[in-house]
């Protein structure tokens, strides 16, 4: 199969009689129509913060969910915990993921998050070693990448563009979280998000964002003279500073 190896991704396989409800009510985005389809979604704290996101996929009766590793035995720990009486099985797998740029492979899947992110496909073939930039690309469509803009237990994922990445449903009904996300949605305007900024020299990853003596957010993945950076948006603006960075929208 053509395409790279994502070495640090996980797929985690969740099978069961109750397996489609079980994952229905927990995520953030609607599985039900989406038979076929590679899925973006999240699972949240009651208190709205993000906690996972990943990809699912319908496998006959079951769901693939393809994690970045690290946060793969913590998300089936959690899946575990809402288990209780349910008809479900949380278990690992020998799927690799592969991915790669338009045009896509046959057995391939859209990535739905972005059409510059191109496909992603999974089987026991590892691919080729990694090549392509995703860093460039997520910079430059402003795309959170798990651990870094994606941060658990902190992260709101409407203020990290999950609606614009396709990520979230709200006419699905409840899932963990929703309240909280459904009155930012309808109740409040943002006050903080991700954006793309333009960035003149270099800054480490994580950096603090001053805008005329005022934290106004944080500097994360940068390429090419862009970067993704959290902003307060009533802070952000004029020249803002990332220690010897130099940032602007």
């Amino acid at each position: 199969m053509t395409g790279e190896w994502a070495n640090d991704r996980t797929v985690l396989r969740v099978s069961g009689n109750d397996a489609a409800k079980f994952l229905q009510d927990l995520v953030t985005n609607d599985l039900k129509p989406r038979s076929g389809d590679l899925v973006n979604a999240a699972l949240l704290t009651p208190q709205g913060k993000y906690l996972f996101d990943f990809f699912l996929l319908a496998d006959g009766d079951a769901f693939l969910l393809d994690v970045k590793s690290d946060r793969a035995a913590a998300l089936a720990q959690r899946l575990t915990m809402y288990r209780l009486r349910a008809d479900v099985k949380i278990d690992d797998s020998d799927l690799k993921v592969n991915r790669g740029l338009n045009p896509s492979p046959q057995g391939a899947y859209a990535d739905p998050r972005h059409p510059a992110l191109g496909w992603r496909s999974y089987g026991t073939d590892q691919g080729s070693a990694p090549q392509i930039d995703w860093t460039a690309i997520r910079v430059a469509h402003c795309i959170p990448e798990t651990g870094i803009e994606l941060i658990p237990d902190a992260s709101y994922i409407l203020e990290s563009g999950f609606e614009r990445l396709n990520g979230v449903d709200f006419k699905k009904g409840c899932y963990v979280g929703q309240e909280v996300t459904a009155r930012m949605k309808h109740k409040t305007e943002l006050r903080k998000g991700l954006v793309t900024v333009q960035v003149e020299g270099v800054a480490p990853v994580g950096t603090t964002i001053d805008a005329n003596g005022k934290d106004a957010g944080v500097l994360y993945s940068q390429s090419g003279g862009q970067g993704i950076a959290y902003l307060r948006f009533d802070r952000a603006t004029g020249e803002m500073h990332a220690e010897k960075a130099k940032l602007s929208l």
